[in-house]
């Protein structure tokens, strides 16, 4: 599982790299199905962090990992 969510983010990356940003994956919680990621460089902190998590980060790993409920953001 793990595996595929890695490839879904290796499909936001050069998004958020564009404006100096990257995302890690931190966890994977088998029981709940939720994501916890954070965001690097740029993004931390960035008042459009919100948007982009709920707009295209989780909406691209839902795509690619039907199975995750939810992606939520560690600071």
């Amino acid at each position: 599982m793990l595996k595929k969510i890695e490839e879904a983010l290796v499909k936001i990356r050069p998004l958020l790299a564009q404006d100096g940003g990257d995302i890690e994956l931190l966890s994977f919680d088998p029981g709940t199905q939720m994501v916890t990621v954070r965001f690097l460089g740029a993004c931390q902190g960035c008042p459009m962090a919100q948007f982009t998590l709920q707009r295209i980060i989780k909406t691209t790993i839902q795509e690619s990992c039907p199975f995750v409920t939810d992606v939520i953001l560690n600071p």
